[in-house]
């Protein structure tokens, strides 16, 4: 069977979508960099700094789920080298090979997730909210419980109220329901949980090996 041409229009679409996402992507991170002169080092230094504008990007461009996970990569690497530019400009070297790997993981989970949001099936959407209220909920609890003696907790705590008003507006507009809201909880508290276990056992022992 042959395989009917991709139409030049979608290409286009494509192409423009994939450049607004980097665009964002870069701005964010070079402001992330910017934001520790700001006195945000705590949430400028974050994985979620980099999360949120990277889902809101997807969601942005109305990325459908075949793009998403290279969309969500391309938002990933565009903050990370962001940073790394206005970082190299501060006189600040930051090498960035290590976190490019790491954005080629959570790229497409963050994409994904974001994606699942604008889906019909109410259960999609539950595991697209989970997964970002999530790794919110994760690094923040993180943040309190392992670096907040030295960083001050109201970082850590504005994270996690910004995790609880997503979840929120999500259910209330998309879930409305006993049994998607109570998925959406469960996948939330798991994805927190491996977040935590990733980011305070395995991150550490990966850059200390």
């Amino acid at each position: 069977m042959t395989a009917l041409p991709v139409p030049r229009a979608s290409i286009r679409l494509a192409l423009r979508s994939a450049l607004i996402v980097l665009m964002l992507g870069a701005a964010v991170g070079g402001l992330t960099s910017l934001g520790q002169l700001a006195g945000l080092g705590p949430l400028a230094n974050s994985a979620s700094a980099w999360t949120i504008p990277t889902a809101a990007a997807v969601l942005l461009v109305r990325a459908d789920l075949r793009v998403a996970p290279i969309f969500g990569t391309l938002g990933f690497a565009a903050d990370i080298l962001g940073y790394t530019v206005v970082s190299n400009l501060r006189a600040h070297p930051f090498d960035p090979s290590f976190w490019l790997v790491v954005g080629l993981v959570a790229g497409p989970v963050v994409g994904v997730a974001a994606a699942l949001l604008r889906q019909a099936d109410r259960r999609r959407v539950a595991v697209g909210i989970g997964v970002l209220a999530g790794i919110l909920v994760g690094e923040g609890v993180y943040g309190l419980t392992t670096v907040a003696a030295t960083t001050g907790p109201s970082g850590w705590i504005v994270l996690m109220a910004l995790a609880v008003a997503a979840f929120a507006a999500v259910a209330l507009r998309r879930l409305r329901s006993a049994a998607p809201l109570a998925f959406a909880a469960a996948v939330t508290v798991a994805v927190a949980a491996a977040f935590l276990v990733g980011y305070g056992v395995v991150l550490p022992a990966v850059l200390l090996a």
